[in-house]
């Protein structure tokens, strides 16, 4: 199962959960990306997203193809923001279950080292005294 969602909308860890939830599987692991306050010595006052939003769809499910064709899980949920995001909102949720422990923990990892590789989303940090673009890829 894959459940695979780019919205403006504030992510919900608990559906996430709820998603990936399957009673074959007897392990879950997530990833949730927060925005942080700072970064190179920096504030950071806010980040705005952008995404080219199907490429960026058809993207992550290559991804996920991959993390099951390599670790073989069996349930995949990511979901990322776009828009305006303050210091402490989850910009990406990533969820992944099956069966074996170290399954989940290595494709939940190959999954978002993936994502900020090939995936067309775009952060711009907006600073107390200027902004920059980060991530600009691919």
């Amino acid at each position: 199962m894959f459940d695979i969602k780019i919205t403006e909308n504030k992510l919900d860890l608990t559906d996430c959960f709820t998603l990936a939830s399957d009673p074959a599987c007897g392990g879950m692991a997530s990833f949730v990306g927060t925005v942080r306050n700072h970064t190179k010595g920096k504030s950071v006052t806010r980040l705005e997203y952008e995404c080219y939003e199907s490429m960026a769809v058809k993207e992550i499910q290559k991804i996920a193809d991959k993390a099951i064709s390599l670790f073989s899980v069996k349930n995949i949920v990511v979901h990322h923001r776009t828009g305006i995001l303050f210091p402490g909102d989850a910009a990406v949720i990533i969820v992944v279950s099956d069966g074996h422990r170290n399954a989940v923990f290595d494709a939940c990892s190959f999954i978002i080292e993936n994502i900020k590789k090939t995936v067309p989303i775009w952060k711009k940090e907006i600073f107390e005294d200027g902004e920059e673009w980060v991530s600009a890829h691919p």
